[in-house]
Formats: C-alpha cells, structure tokens, sequence
C-alpha cells in the first residue's frame, strides 16, 4: 500500500531522530557492551485499561530482558490516526503500534473477518478463536510481505448501538437513522442491511456529529459513553452486541533482526502476558465506566434481543462462507463455536 508523502516525510524524520541517537531499524542487537536497545511503540487514543496493558508490555520487556530492550511510546495519536501508524510500523518508522482489527481490512483481507456481525456466539467462542494458535497465526503472518506481523490481540469488548433519541430495541428503529461506522466495508453493509444509512467517519469526530445532530447515533464499546464523553449527547446504548472486534498489536517485521534469540523471545512472552493481563482489566474497568457514565450522563441501558438482527444480516455471513478467500477462516472460527 502507498504511503503519502506526508508520512513518508515523517517516517524519514522518526527514522532520523533514533539514527542520530545511535538507534538503527536495521542493525543486529549487541548488548555485550552494555547499550540499550530502544523500540518505539506509538499509538492514538485509547481506554485506559488499554493503555495499561500497552505500559505492561513495556514494563515485562524491560524485565525479561534485564534492562537490555527498553519500549519508547508515543501516545495519543502524536504520530497520527490508527492507519498513519500502521503505515508508518510498515516502513519502520516505529517498531510497534495496536490498532482496531477493522483498520487492518485494507492491508490484509484475513481481517475483514471480524467485522462479521454475530460471527461469534458469544465471548467464550470469541476468546476460543483469539486464542486459537492455528487460526490466528495465519491472520497475525498475512501482512508479513507489507513489512509488518500480527504480534497478540486485546480484548475490545461487544460493539452495541447508542443513539441520542431514544434506544434500538428491534431494527425497526434504526430505519432512516444515520449511524457512524468505522471505516469499514462491512461495517457499512452491516448497518445498511439492518435498514440505517451509515456513515464512515473517524472516532475523533463522532462526538461534534452526535451533537450536531449530523448523526443520529454510534456503535462501539462501552468506554464512549464517559470516556470518550458521548454518554453526554446520546444516553441510550442498546445491547444487540452485533460484533466482537479485537484491537491487535502489530510489530514492524524487521524487529527481530534488531534483537537477539533471546531479547525476541522475550517480546513475544510479554506480549501475551499483557493481553493476559488486558482481559482482567478491562473488564473490571467496563463495570466501572457504565456506572460513572449512568451517574454523569443519566446514560440508559436496554438488552435487546438480537435474533431479528442476526437474521437480516445473513447475507454478510453467507457472502464470506461463499467467498473462495474466506471460505476456509469463516468454517474454521464457527466450527470452534460447536466444540
């Protein structure tokens, strides 16, 4: 995929700045000298316990290395949107970035997958496949000629609709409604085949469109309502929980030249270890985030029963169970849904 000469200008700048500091992207680790090795981790705006278990990688890399590989981070979008950063962990420019699977779909088909609605059962089978050393492998290498890998996942909880006039209860009550998506072709089919107009749009300017009525509602987790402040403007989020999106944690392929056997090793520990450690906080913080979101915003609540939806979204599952190139990942992630 190109990059822009925008952020091949950046990219040449990061770059620069860790080459000056004696940092190359392309010189084998030797720590027999003492000197550390510094890996850049950047990454834009996120839930906190998200952004913990990213400092948690960090943390045991430090540890299990003894201090020899050190993670650097740039937070908050300082580097840009979630496909800067997968373009600029492409070229090297960092070394690490975690971003949402859906802004994978245009660097490897393999991701489009997740954004089936009601591909898994429930969130047993969902960490049944994330888990799934066979299946997600396959995903994780599919990007490996673009320069970068699939390193682990994090748990991004269900993606429910919330809206600022009133809940989603059948999908009647999305018609006619403007709904934000990710930037994502089956995010848009999704909605539409539900009876909404959906609207592709970037998280940083859901809340201004929410309030300008420019849309009249969201899907995503939990953690929009306080967090993020949507809670402020649409106050009721609908549980037909239509998808589970994992966030991945990519790794620029050239990473492993850098360290030793070990030091490599070692990532690639502390990178599940911190989704271990992910799926225990973000749960914990879910709770958290609806009872301050109810408090602050008066946001309601509604369970909804989801068969009606599963059902006017067949057409998405019946077109990827059908499809040559994802024939075989659909059959293997719902085959694991029986067991």
């Amino acid at each position: 995929m190109k990059c822009k000469s925008y952020l091949l200008t950046l990219a040449a700048l990061v770059v620069g700045v860790f080459l000056l500091s004696g940092c190359s992207s392309n010189t084998k680790a030797d720590t027999s000298d003492g000197k550390i090795v510094k890996l850049r981790y950047a990454y834009a705006s996120n839930s906190q316990p998200v952004i913990d278990s990213m400092k948690e990688f960090g943390r045991l890399v430090k540890e299990k290395t003894n201090g020899q590989v050190e993670i650097e981070y740039y937070p908050d979008a300082q580097l840009g949107g979630e496909t800067e950063l997968i373009e600029l962990a492409q070229t090297g420019a960092i070394d690490f970035t975690k971003v949402s699977a859906s802004a994978l779909e245009s660097f490897s088909k393999d991701y489009s997958i997740f954004g089936i609605p009601y591909l898994f059962d429930n969130e047993d089978h969902f960490f049944k496949v994330m888990e799934n050393k066979q299946i997600m492998d396959e995903i994780y290498q599919s990007t490996k000629d673009l320069g970068f890998v699939g390193l682990t996942y994090y748990d991004s909880g269900q993606r429910s609709f919330y809206m600022t006039d009133g809940p989603i209860k059948t999908p009647d009550d999305l018609k006619g409604k403007k709904i934000r998506v990710m930037q994502s072709e089956t995010a848009i089919k999704m909605v539409e085949l539900l009876g909404g107009s959906a609207v592709p749009m970037g998280s940083n300017e859901v809340y201004t469109s929410l309030q300008s009525n420019l849309i009249n509602g969201s899907e995503n987790n939990e953690f929009v309502l306080y967090t993020a402040g949507h809670g402020g403007v649409a106050k009721y989020y609908s549980y037909d929980e239509h998808t589970r999106v994992p966030d991945i944690v990519i790794m620029n392929d050239g990473v492993k030249e850098r360290l030793t056997k070990a030091q490599y090793e070692a990532v690639t520990d502390a990178a599940k270890e911190s989704t271990a450690f992910e799926k225990v906080v973000f749960k914990k913080a879910i709770d958290e985030e609806k009872k301050i979101a109810t408090k602050e915003y008066g946001v309601q609540y509604n369970d909804v029963d989801s068969e009606p939806f599963q059902e006017l979204v067949q057409p998405l599952h019946d077109e990827f169970k059908n499809n040559k190139d994802y024939s075989k990942l659909y059959q293997e992630i719902r085959a694991l849904a029986e067991e």
